[in-house]
């Protein structure tokens, strides 16, 4: 048996080209557009079958739409800057963190109260999956905190005298 390949030929490959992404697409023109193509054909047919009045806050509510998501294009985001998005990330940290811990609280009254003749390790035992996730989540939110606590910050521009 003869186990070393033989050399063949190589097949010329076809020289495919991709189209390339176009730079003047924006992500949030590319959002208000299509929004806009569900959104207006929807309110169009909804508003001869709803009521005078709601389909008068309908058109409203609508027009608010277009023009909030005209404000959000007119958004560049490559001028968005790491320092900007600080507060965001320091209030999606606090979200997690409060949420996990609200929803632990609801947990321990709902057993308390509907599951009082179960102790704590049968309670544990029947709601470990609901411990783990809001457990997880309170962690995830303290990670988040604690990467923003690390990130060094901008230096300032001292005065001089």
């Amino acid at each position: 048996m003869d186990f070393e390949g033989k050399a063949t030929a190589p097949i010329p490959a076809k020289n495919i080209e991709f189209a390339q992404p176009s730079p003047t697409r924006q992500p949030l023109k590319l959002l208000r557009y299509s929004e806009a193509a569900l959104r207006r054909p929807t309110v169009a047919a909804l508003k001869p079958i709803l009521p005078p009045k709601l389909s008068q806050k309908l058109q409203v509510a609508s027009t608010v739409a277009d023009e909030s998501l005209e404000e959000l294009a007119a958004i560049n985001l490559e001028e968005i800057s790491d320092f900007e998005l600080r507060p965001a990330r320091i209030y999606i940290g606090l979200s997690c963190v409060g949420f996990g811990a609200l929803m632990l609280l609801v947990l321990l009254l709902y057993l308390n109260t509907l599951h009082p003749a179960l102790n704590t390790i049968e309670q544990i035992r029947q709601y470990w999956y609901e411990y783990v996730w809001f457990v997880s989540l309170g962690v995830t939110g303290m990670f988040i905190l604690g990467r923003e606590a690390m990130r060094p910050t901008p230096k300032l521009k001292k005065f001089r005298k």
